[in-house]
């Protein structure tokens, strides 16, 4: 049997909405402990992780494992159904994946489970030579100043400040924040704006981004809650820049 209650719809809403972007389908692992889910894009350019722990629920049931295999365009649609002083009940019945939605009204959504070649994954391990906080409105704002030039940004960090640049055909945008944390060296890679906007939609999961950063290094983009019961993190593979 499982059951999982939660009295905020945003934090699924949030979640899904940027790992839909990312991935069309994924297994969602329930055991005693909570919800976790790992998967890779189909370019093998983005890797991504949640972890939602028990205790973060009202109620969480789960008598033995479970594996569900979801398509997230669908899942996402039902989520962004929820009004924001909604408790969200989840369940599984014969193949479904059952969703309800109770506020002013009590409304039932049943998802089909798909058949899906899971392939367990896991990223590499990647010794960083930083690791820094910004907030999570900054790094979102600091994409959109960019845009206006380049689908390609650099992202960079030394001994003061984190830096966002972008250079294009007819200008060119940079942002500096002053970090404030303790970095001895310089670290710079260039990444996929999009890919980055990508993992940005979880914009509700946490006001900081803890990001690890080397040179030529994929990007290590981690949200996580303050109550340290759930983690949205990321992994971008860098773009590496011919030197003509």
């Amino acid at each position: 049997m499982f059951k999982a209650e939660l009295s905020d719809p945003n934090i699924l809403k949030t979640s899904f909405d940027a790992i839909s972007s990312i991935v069309d389908e994924v297994q969602i692992q329930t055991d005693s402990e909570g919800i976790r889910l790992d998967a890779l894009d189909r370019s093998h350019i983005t890797y991504v992780h949640l972890e939602l722990k028990s205790k973060l629920f009202d109620e969480f049931v789960c008598d033995e494992p479970e594996k569900i295999n979801i398509d997230t365009d669908e899942l996402v649609k039902i989520l962004k159904r929820s009004k924001s002083d909604d408790r969200v009940l989840m369940s599984l019945d014969e193949g479904n994946f059952i969703i309800t939605f109770e506020g002013e009204a009590k409304r039932t959504f049943k998802i089909r489970l798909i058949d899906l070649e899971y392939e367990e994954t896991s990223p590499p391990e990647l010794e960083y030579p930083t690791n820094f906080e910004v907030p999570f409105s900054l790094l979102k704002d600091s994409m959109q100043d960019v845009d206006i030039f380049s689908d390609k940004i650099s992202l960079m960090v030394d001994v003061d400040k984190f830096k966002v640049a972008a250079v294009g055909e007819f200008g060119d945008a940079e942002i500096e924040y002053l970090h404030g944390e303790k970095i001895d060296t310089e670290a710079k890679s260039v990444f996929s704006l999009e890919k980055i906007r990508e993992m940005l939609k979880a914009d509700k999961f946490s006001d900081v981004a803890i990001i690890k950063l080397g040179n030529d290094m994929p990007l290590n983009l981690k949200l996580k809650m303050i109550s340290d019961d759930g983690e949205l993190s990321f992994l971008l593979a860098p773009r590496i820049e011919s030197e003509d």
